[in-house]
């Protein structure tokens, strides 16, 4: 009986684990003929349709070039690249990888993600840098309302438009907190010196991660409506997955009603536009954001453009 609590415990805090981390347990994880490997025909995902990066570990692995600028320049590929959790990487995968040719992998999970998800594997030489962006208790929230396994207390704590309100509470924190405005900013800076690839990621590759390349994006001068359309496609190439992760759940007695996780789930239009809401509130405009929130200076977004636009 020991055994079977024992069991109980640790089959519900990998679910949960799962669930904030965005990533499944292997026991729930989609086969691999259920992952996605391209995107479907979308609005969202057209703009980033020859961009996937495919691995059986990760699904949301992109290419951050490939897009026109408003002058008609291409922003370059095999440069900048944009993912999802990295700590499930196959054999296969890391071969993939270090074809990228890598020099650094920026890591924006705080630690309560890393601790359950663990740590990014990479290819022989590569260690991930750590650069941790608040989820703004997200972890904790979750890990309250499906531990319980109280259908009344998740309704209470995620239902009637409260999980959407939570995710636009956190899209406000890249504009508001420091400390994010800092790691933010520091990407940035990283992409502009350095002439090798770069990566970075986040656990889902869709907020923090779908964030900082609406800046990079923009900053280069692609469209606004380009860079959204970058930012929404993470919802196809994540959505096969994140489905069976709500099976999961119903199945194993977690959750009576898993829909009520797919605002934390998916990225959404508003959830970009409260953050640009708050940036433009507190700094007057987007590029008041740049450069008095981010502190990026004209030098530096020279040579952000220098190195990602041809």
């Amino acid at each position: 009986m020991r055994i079977s609590r024992a069991r109980t415990r640790t089959a519900t805090g990998l679910a949960i684990s799962a669930l904030a981390l965005g990533t499944l347990p292997a026991w729930a994880a989609p086969s691999e003929a259920a992952a996605p490997t391209a995107p479907r025909h979308t609005a969202a995902a057209s703009v980033a349709a020859d961009r996937q990066i495919p691995l059986q570990g990760a699904v949301n692995v992109r290419d951050v070039g490939g897009y026109r600028t408003y002058d008609g320049e291409r922003v370059r590929e095999g440069r900048v690249f944009r993912a999802d959790g990295l700590s499930k990487l196959t054999d296969a995968d890391l071969g993939t990888v270090a074809k990228l040719g890598l020099t650094k992998v920026i890591d924006f999970r705080v630690p309560a993600e890393v601790s359950y998800d663990g740590v990014d594997r990479l290819p022989a030489g590569l260690s991930p840098t750590s650069r941790p962006i608040t989820d703004n208790g997200l972890f904790t929230q979750l890990l309250t309302a499906i531990g319980s396994r109280d259908p009344v207390k998740q309704e209470e704590m995620l239902g009637n438009g409260k999980a959407a309100a939570f995710m636009r509470d956190v899209y406000r924190t890249f504009v508001t907190d420091a400390a994010n405005r800092a790691q933010f900013a520091a990407t940035l800076r990283d992409i502009a010196a350095s002439r090798s690839p770069l990566l970075y990621h986040c656990t889902s590759g869709k907020d923090r991660t779908g964030w900082t390349t609406y800046l990079l994006l923009r900053l280069v001068g692609v469209p606004e409506r380009t860079a959204a359309g970058d930012y929404l496609a993470s919802n196809t190439y994540r959505a096969a997955y994140d489905a069976k992760l709500r099976e999961a759940l119903k199945q194993g007695g977690l959750m009576q009603n898993p829909d009520l996780i797919i605002p934390l789930q998916e990225v959404r239009a508003d959830y970009l536009d409260t953050a640009l809401t708050e940036a433009t509130q507190r700094y007057g405009s987007f590029s008041g954001y740049l450069t008095k929130g981010l502190g990026l200076d004209a030098r530096t977004i020279l040579q952000l453009r220098d190195r990602m636009v041809d």
